[in-house]
């Protein structure tokens, strides 16, 4: 079985698609999914499949949308993926928490980081299928930076990533 961390879109941010992890345990064990668990609630889960990435990322959208009543995105990488995030980190000298990898469906396009608007210092990289940013001590929340490639994506700091390689790995 293939281990794989599932990152969903939009999941209990700001007051919008609240979603339970419980909820979400509760619906991958419907789909079938083997030792499905969740890691801090902003919509990270891990478990095992004997299906493919595109069939895993197909149900769990589907059943979300289902349960959610409204479009819901997932990104899915296998817990091998998750490792190369982490080790791709173009920005290692920076604070975890501080560096975002926006996990996207597909390779970002070439012109990703010449298409962000309002850079205001920020460093940015592209990896096989992420955008790595380095806020280099601006004030997340603060931030004016709009990467239109991302916007399809879902981001996590690097913390996270790290930890969700660090389980999914535990879990192969």
């Amino acid at each position: 079985m293939t281990v794989y961390v599932a990152l969903l879109r939009a999941v209990n941010v700001g007051g919008t698609g609240k979603l339970s992890m419980a909820d979400l345990r509760r619906i991958a064990e419907g789909l079938g999914f083997d030792s499905p668990r969740t890691y801090i609630a902003s919509g990270n889960l891990l478990f095992r499949s004997n299906d493919s990435e595109t069939k895993v990322q197909g149900k769990l959208e589907a059943a979300l949308t289902t349960h959610l009543g409204k479009s819901a995105t997932v990104v899915v990488r296998t817990a091998a993926e998750m490792a190369v995030v982490v080790a791709a980190n173009p920005f290692k000298d920076a604070p975890g928490r501080r560096v975002l990898a926006t996990f996207l469906s597909a390779k970002p396009p070439k012109n990703a980081i010449e298409e962000a608007r309002f850079v205001d210092g920020e460093r940015l990289a592209l990896g096989k299928r992420e955008i790595y940013v380095d806020y280099c001590g601006t004030m997340l929340g603060r931030a004016k930076l709009k990467i239109p490639a991302a916007a399809a994506g879902t981001a996590r700091n690097m913390n996270t990533v790290a930890k969700l390689a660090e389980l999914a790995k535990e879990m192969a």
